[in-house]
């Protein structure tokens, strides 16, 4: 088997990645529409987030 090292991600697992990323902006904005929380990994303990906390995380991804 021969492997490739690379500085950076194959085009094609970046294109997954953002569509991963998109769809979680997407679930979050809707949780925050409907006024739900999400639960998130935060600084390496599960945390709830609701409201502006939780758009916090929409902006920013």
């Amino acid at each position: 088997m021969n492997i490739i090292k690379t500085d950076s991600p194959p085009a094609e697992a970046l294109q997954h990645l953002e569509g991963l990323r998109q769809a979680v902006r997407k679930a979050l904005e809707e949780k925050w529409k409907l006024g739900h929380y999400a639960v998130v990994w935060e600084d390496g303990k599960v945390v709830k987030k609701s409201g502006d906390e939780l758009k916090k995380y929409i902006s920013n991804e």
